[in-house]
């Protein structure tokens, strides 16, 4: 089924090209565009009224008046609510994107190849079973950047995480990246995907774990080549995770 999505921009020449690209898909049925936040929102109330509502709006984010970060929460709310794709100049809205739980991210100029990947994310994403029927949901990966290209860790590819001030640091096993998110916030996000807390500094995949190490009352995990502590008051609830764990591999 094609997509009946809504490409918003305040820059002309700016939407233009994102129409031209969005319509170079062959699953893209219907296009609509707006230049300021505040008409993007009234087509949407629009389009829900008459019972055709959008799958997808391309959002820039910087705009005068109602701005796209402020949009993307309002459509976040609605029932129906489309899916959303930022577009934007700009790298720094990466976390805000991860808090609506927005599709994709796409920095300008705009890649066709990029695009295409962002659309096929909507896709996928309008194809799933609701979560009734599917089972609880993955809990949402964090955008990275990386070399001007954001990309999306998942938490199965991250080892542990590291808090770095305001900031969390996720260690993968083909490297690291520095996100804006406290490391308490990013334990509440993932609490389903089998992390734990051992420490003020640090979030470990339980998974990833490979020896509990208890020495003169110190206590350290090895996650992959890295040995990291283990808080007092976290040991026996990390003992009792790990050992239920094994249990059930058992």
């Amino acid at each position: 089924m094609g997509l009946r999505v809504l490409a918003v921009d305040d820059e002309a020449p700016a939407l233009d090209d994102l129409v031209h690209l969005l319509g170079a898909h062959p699953r893209i049925a219907e296009i609509h565009t707006a230049r300021d936040g505040a008409s993007a929102l009234r087509k949407l109330d629009r389009a829900l009224a008459e019972g055709r509502p959008f799958t997808a709006v391309f959002l820039d984010i910087r705009m005068p008046g109602l701005d796209g970060t402020v949009l993307g929460r309002l459509l976040a709310q609605f029932a129906r609510a489309p899916r959303i794709v930022f577009v934007t100049a700009y790298e720094d809205h990466a976390v805000d994107a991860f808090e609506i739980k927005a599709t994709d991210y796409i920095l300008k100029p705009v890649r066709p190849e990029r695009l295409n990947e962002a659309i096929r994310r909507v896709i996928e994403a309008v194809d799933e079973p609701e979560e009734d029927e599917a089972g609880p949901a993955e809990p949402e990966p964090m955008p990275v950047e990386l070399g001007g290209v954001t990309r999306f860790v998942s938490p199965s590819e991250v080892l542990y995480v590291e808090a770095q001030g305001d900031y969390a640091r996720l260690h993968t096993s083909g490297g690291s990246h520095l996100v804006r998110i406290p490391l308490a916030a990013l334990s509440e996000r993932w609490t389903g995907a089998g992390f734990v807390r051992v420490h003020r500094s640090h979030l470990v995949s339980l998974s990833a774990i490979k020896e509990l190490r208890l020495d003169s009352g110190r206590c350290t995990v090895l996650v992959g080549e890295t040995e990291l502590p283990v808080s007092r008051r976290h040991v026996r609830e990390l003992r009792d995770l790990l050992v239920r764990r094994a249990r059930r591999s058992h």
